[in-house]
């Protein structure tokens, strides 16, 4: 910043509002970030303040322009702001990431799997395709960040990836020299292969290639300090669940199933990976428990009980109660809701599956962390 200049507001006002302005990603101060290029004070008390973006073609441009522009607006004695871009080149983008990241390692490790993370980790499973897996994965996000924690989803279905279109964004991820900075959408922080994929070109990759994708989501993506992660993982016991459980062995499991026996018996085995991985199923969420007739009565179409058989069938071959979280019943505006890229927990609050699914939501926010992956500190004591 120039410290030449003089007249009025004072520069020191201006580089104290500045500091008030967070870089809408990293949601850290521009200032602390070296974004703030110059600052110079016209004699009539017009302002003209360069920033660095991280990339030339930054989607957080007009933001950048608007909170910089209201927060040295209000400086008083300040007649006008002009705010003028520039671009960060390589070392600087270097020296950002260092700053974020606090580390010159090539290959970041996975914040949420170090010993002291206090992210809580939830990966969202299924036996079976169709059972509603990636709607109640958005849901639970959108509430979640309706309560004012940090929330970030990670689609890990990367065959049948969906999350960026229930959560109504087609933004694309920015990198900064090796790190990514995830849209956010709704509150939420996302990251899916869909982002990366022109059109709707299907992904046609193996299980190495699958784990290494996983493997940037969690490491490069600059998820910031989250509250909870949820991962939308693919029906199924395959690569991606294993792959998870390698990368994210503190991860806690969620079972989706439908009332369905045949869907439960499925789902059951989804669960069940946790004998294997040793892991923690937190519970059961039954999708289209029902259908709500207009008389109040209550249709049940794909039968009962499903999500109470997975419950016992998991309670009993874990050795530990797995409850039923919720049931959420069948409703099109669950449907219609997902498809336009607005959760019914926030369009419909009233209706009753997003009050099923905020109730669920609720539930998972006031749940204390476990023992479990953290360091408790103890040394063996040699007899």
């Amino acid at each position: 910043m120039s410290d030449t200049l003089t007249g009025t507001p004072a520069l020191d006002a201006i580089t104290a509002a500045l500091a008030t302005v967070q870089d809408p990603e990293i949601n850290r101060p521009l200032t602390e970030l070296g974004m703030v290029k110059d600052v110079q004070i016209a004699a009539d008390g017009s302002v003209r303040v360069e920033v660095y973006l991280t990339v030339a073609g930054c989607p957080m441009r007009e933001t950048i322009t608007n909170r910089v522009t209201q927060a040295v607006g209000a400086v008083a004695g300040v007649t006008g702001v002009q705010v003028v871009l520039d671009v960060m080149d390589d070392a600087q983008r270097a020296e950002l990431r260092k700053t974020v990241r606090g580390t010159d390692v090539a290959d970041p490790v996975i914040p949420f799997a170090q010993p002291g993370s206090l992210t809580r980790v939830y990966a969202v499973a299924s036996g079976k395709g169709g059972v509603g897996k990636s709607s109640v994965t958005v849901n639970l996000a959108a509430a979640l960040a309706k309560r004012g924690l940090a929330v970030g989803v990670v689609d890990a279905d990367i065959y049948g990836h969906s999350v960026p279109r229930m959560l109504g964004t087609e933004e694309k991820p920015t990198q900064v020299d090796s790190m990514i900075m995830p849209p956010q959408a709704l509150g939420v922080k996302l990251i899916s292969i869909g982002m990366f994929t022109p059109g709707n070109t299907p992904v046609v990759w193996r299980g190495p290639m699958l784990h290494r994708a996983l493997q940037q989501f969690l490491a490069d993506v600059w998820w910031g300090d989250l509250d909870v992660l949820l991962l939308d993982l693919p029906p199924g016991t395959g690569d991606v669940a294993i792959s998870i459980a390698q990368l994210l062995p503190n991860a806690e499991i969620l079972i989706v199933t439908t009332p369905q026996l045949a869907a439960a018996e499925v789902a059951e085995r989804a669960g069940a990976i946790a004998t294997q991985t040793h892991q923690q199923v937190v519970g059961v969420i039954e999708n289209m428990s029902w259908l709500e007739l207009p008389d109040g009565s209550r249709m049940e179409i794909f039968g009962s009980g499903g999500g109470e058989a997975v419950s016992d069938a998991l309670t009993k071959t874990l050795g530990a109660r797995v409850p039923v979280l919720g049931q959420i019943p069948l409703d099109t505006r669950l449907r219609e809701c997902g498809d336009a890229g607005a959760p019914i927990v926030l369009t419909e609050p009233d209706s009753p599956a997003a009050q099923a699914l905020t109730k669920i939501a609720d539930g998972l926010a006031s749940r204390q962390r476990g023992l479990s992956g953290m360091s408790l500190g103890l040394t063996p004591v040699k007899r």
